[in-house]
């Protein structure tokens, strides 16, 4: 009801579905998921090396500061992404590395 929240979606609010988890640990315990990405500066395997599946699920943190530390450690290292970048420059911004890994992950899936 969140009337920026609102604005944002625009017309895609009808296709969204928005869950509130009270913590890390209750969103994997209740979540269906089949395998979770998390998305780093730091990780050292590619968004393009991974063959997503339905049920993939794709996480991000703050542009700030990208995803807890203890968020990175729960995951193994062939599940830590990172989109390449030309070395010294400045990280893309959350809505373009969001963009890029989603639209990756759905032209895999032939856009169904």
């Amino acid at each position: 009801e969140d009337k920026l929240l609102r604005r944002a979606g625009l017309d895609y609010r009808e296709w969204a579905k928005v869950y509130t988890w009270w913590s890390f640990k209750e969103f994997i315990k209740r979540s269906k998921i089949n395998r979770l990405y998390g998305f780093s500066t730091r990780a050292k395997r590619t968004y393009s090396e991974v063959k997503y599946l339905p049920g993939d699920a794709l996480l991000f943190g703050p542009e700030s500061r990208g995803l807890p530390d203890e968020i990175l450690d729960s995951l193994d290292s062939d599940k830590k992404l990172r989109i390449p970048m030309v070395e010294d420059s400045r990280s893309l911004n959350l809505a373009n590395t969001v963009a890029i890994a989603v639209y990756e992950a759905w032209r895999q899936q032939e856009f169904q």
